[in-house]
C-alpha cells in the first residue's frame, strides 16, 4: 500500500505543514511509502470552489480525488481510495459518486468501503500514539464555520 498526500484545501499553510509533518513522521516510523504532491497549491483549491462556497465539498473532493487518481495511474496502480471515507462528517454518497466517476474516466477502480464504523477506533488510536488531530476539515470555510458556531 502506498499513500498519497494532496491537500491544497488546508488553510493556513502552517496547518497544512503540521498535518503533513505528522503524517510523514508516522509513515517513516512504520516504514510505509508516502507520496507527497508537489508544492502547496492553495490557489487551485480557491479556483475550484470560488462561487460555489455552499457546495464546496464536491469541488474539493473532485480536485483531490482527480490528483489521487492521476498519481495512482502514473505509478501503475489499479485502484485508489481516500481517508475521507472514515469521516462521519463527510458526504459519503457524494464521495463515492465522484470517486467512481473519476475512476471510470481514468480506467481505475475506486475503493469506496464505508469506514465510518472505524471512526471511534481511529480517534482512540491516534490519541494513544499522540498524533496531532485537527478540529476542522482543513479549508478556511470550515474553520470559519466552526469559529462562528463557537461564538454563538
Amino acid at each position: 500500500m502506498t499513500s498519497f498526500w494532496h491537500n491544497p484545501n488546508i488553510h493556513p499553510f502552517s496547518e497544512h505543514q503540521r498535518r503533513l509533518q505528522t503524517l510523514q513522521e508516522f509513515f517513516k516510523a512504520n516504514n510505509t511509502p508516502l507520496v507527497v504532491s508537489e508544492g502547496y497549491d492553495v490557489v487551485s483549491y480557491f479556483r475550484a470552489v470560488v462561487g460555489h462556497e455552499n457546495e464546496r465539498c464536491q469541488y474539493c473532493f473532485r480536485l483531490r480525488l482527480t490528483a489521487t487518481a492521476s498519481a495512482a495511474k502514473e505509478r501503475g496502480f489499479e485502484a485508489f481510495t481516500t481517508t475521507l471515507l472514515i469521516s462521519p462528517y463527510q458526504n459519503q454518497e457524494l464521495l463515492k459518486q465522484i470517486g467512481e466517476e473519476i475512476a471510470q474516466r481514468e480506467g481505475l477502480r475506486f475503493i469506496s468501503e464505508d469506514m465510518r464504523p472505524c471512526y471511534g477506533d481511529s480517534r482512540r488510536i491516534s490519541q494513544e500514539l499522540d498524533l496531532y488531530r485537527q478540529k476542522y476539515c482543513g479549508c478556511i470555510y470550515s474553520e470559519w464555520e466552526g469559529f462562528s458556531q463557537k461564538k454563538r
